[in-house]
């Protein structure tokens, strides 16, 4: 049985809008009830279109949220340990968690975007070394937020008699790890991680998946309630049936052959299909559940979400 109560979010792309218009959704989303808001850290879109679509960069962004939201809990979902040093990271979530009265918590990944890095000239070796690369930085940034004094050499990234200073308000910042990889993601998640992310997944496969956590906790003497679930799932509702029609012809538009695989860890269909949808991932063990909203999307829709979805998720 989770200890988490139930949280419903927001991942939001920070594309395709102006900041005012970005943070007017941020104030929205916090006033209306959500319980989480996240960002992503990307450099160019997603989906890849060759750098062609406005994206804002994500340490900044989060600031902005931060400062500029009172109710819901903030976070990345998820950094990529490539684009930064570690303890650079660890510095920057600790003053993100300042800004935010102590709202913020750290996701971290191996990345996927190899179209944006290179178009940046960053490495992007293959998933086995990003994989090495994440291990390394959430035993450092680890460290960096829960000592003193944290000393550290890897292969990748070293730290030597590091300080982080002020500490996070609470005490702690959460960390959460991203990703599907059930050899190694899953068991760095058992091993380091106060929440596992996945996202655009099926219902069922998702139950798969936090079955084999469960199975890497039992592995390595960890209590499996001690960790948060969390699913991101494609928004394609519409307000009514002729809107989740027009959201899912925009999911071709922008996804193309991509678009099937997406589809399968969406929220679509009318407002009442939505809510079996949000109820299924629930029963398959999340604890929290988050719409991926991508500009343009529909805003009657959103409401709908808003005020009629979560309540009812709620009260059930």
């Amino acid at each position: 049985m989770s200890q988490f109560p139930l949280s419903l979010g927001a991942h939001v792309g920070q594309q395709n809008m102006t900041m005012e218009e970005m943070r007017a959704l941020w104030r929205k989303l916090d006033t209306g009830g959500c319980d989480w808001i996240s960002a992503w850290d990307h450099i160019y879109e997603a989906p890849p279109a060759g750098g062609t679509v406005p994206h804002f960069e994500a340490v900044a962004t989060l600031a902005a949220l931060a400062a500029d939201t009172t109710n819901a809990r903030l976070g990345c979902l998820v950094f990529y340990v490539g684009y930064r040093n570690p303890g650079l990271l660890a510095k920057a979530a600790v003053t993100i968690d300042h800004i935010s009265g102590g709202r913020f918590e750290l996701g971290l990944g191996a990345g996927w975007h190899e179209w944006e890095a290179k178009a940046y000239g960053y490495d992007f070796p293959s998933a086995g070394v990003r994989l090495d690369m994440l291990d390394e930085a959430t035993e450092i940034i680890e460290g960096l937020l829960t000592q003193e004094r944290t000393t550290f050499t890897g292969t990748h990234f070293k730290v030597e008699d590091a300080s982080c200073l002020p500490p996070p308000v609470n005490g702690q910042l959460p960390l959460w790890i991203g990703g599907v990889g059930e050899k190694r993601t899953l068991r760095t998640v058992a091993a380091k991680a106060d929440g596992w992310n996945a996202a655009y997944v099926p219902a069922d496969e998702f139950g798969r998946l936090n079955g084999v956590l469960d199975n890497w906790c039992e592995k390595l003497d960890r209590d499996p309630a001690s960790i948060e679930r969390s699913i991101n799932l494609m928004f394609i509702m519409g307000a009514d049936q002729a809107g989740a029609d027009r959201a899912e012809e925009e999911l071709a538009t922008q996804w193309g052959p991509m678009a099937e695989r997406v589809k399968g860890g969406a929220i679509g269909g009318t407002p009442e299909q939505a809510i079996e949808t949000v109820q299924r991932y629930l029963d398959a063990g999340a604890d929290m559940v988050n719409i991926a909203l991508r500009a343009p999307f529909d805003n009657e829709a959103l409401d709908a979400y808003l005020t009629e979805v979560m309540p009812a998720v709620r009260a059930r």
